[in-house]
């Protein structure tokens, strides 16, 4: 007899890895950075949020809330993500389908090479 199937975990990219114009990512990072707020013209905030893992460095978009309440140091996991370009500077987007959560802090071990 076999036993229920185990649950399915999902495949986590590395920073490394990512390419523009990839989608339903699933990432692990340490927060570096944050940047100053911008405000767009609809009155929303935007942040750029320098992350890391332990393959490499990329650049974050947030908007709102999540950019609010991230601190330097944090360790995020971020489900249903995407990539794009912006600025020359490849770039991690979240979707308001995916998740964004604190998973602890400080203590993840991360490269900055290759800052992507």
């Amino acid at each position: 007899m076999t036993g229920p199937p185990a649950p399915s975990t999902p495949v986590i990219t590395s920073i490394k890895d990512l390419k523009p114009g990839m989608n339903s990512l699933n990432l692990n990072f340490i927060v570096i950075d944050i940047g100053r707020a911008i405000t767009t013209k609809e009155n929303q905030e935007v942040r750029t949020v320098k992350v890391a893992d332990r393959t490499g460095m990329c650049n974050l978009s947030l908007w709102n809330e999540p950019g609010k309440l991230l601190q330097p140091g944090d360790i995020v996991r971020m489900t249903r993500g995407y990539t794009g370009m912006f600025k020359n500077c490849l770039t991690i987007y979240t979707t308001k389908f995916g998740d964004f959560h604190k998973t602890g802090d400080f203590c993840m071990i991360f490269s900055e090479t290759p800052n992507m």
